[in-house]
């Protein structure tokens, strides 16, 4: 996904209390669960600051002179963009909880 699906997301940027029981019904175990959700975040993570770097150096002034420093209103614009967004643990519980994530399990035989 790219940060604009992200941002589309309704995700409630704010803590709150979760039943864990309902997170090992998918892999029979709340820990297998949670390094499942633990790799995803991982994951988006890498993608976000991959798209953010390809991003900024489109906005980013070509020439530096030593002192100066160039207030570029494009590169602020995504920055403020970027952490506006849900981070990647909300976003990995998200899809976990909406059955978006595959996994493969080879433990299991």
């Amino acid at each position: 996904m790219k940060a604009l699906e992200y941002k589309k997301l309704k995700i409630d940027l704010f803590a709150k209390t979760k039943d864990i029981r309902k997170y090992d019904k998918d892999t029979g175990n709340f820990y297998k669960s949670i390094v499942i959700m633990s790799k995803r975040a991982d994951q988006i993570a890498a993608e976000l600051k991959q798209e953010f770097q390809e991003n900024s150096h489109l906005s980013a002034p070509q020439e530096r002179s030593g002192e100066e420093i160039y207030e570029n209103r494009e590169q602020i614009e995504l920055s403020k963009m970027y952490e506006q967004l849900p981070k990647p643990t909300q976003l990995a519980l998200y899809e976990f909880e909406n059955d978006q994530i595959y996994f493969n399990d080879v433990d299991e035989k």
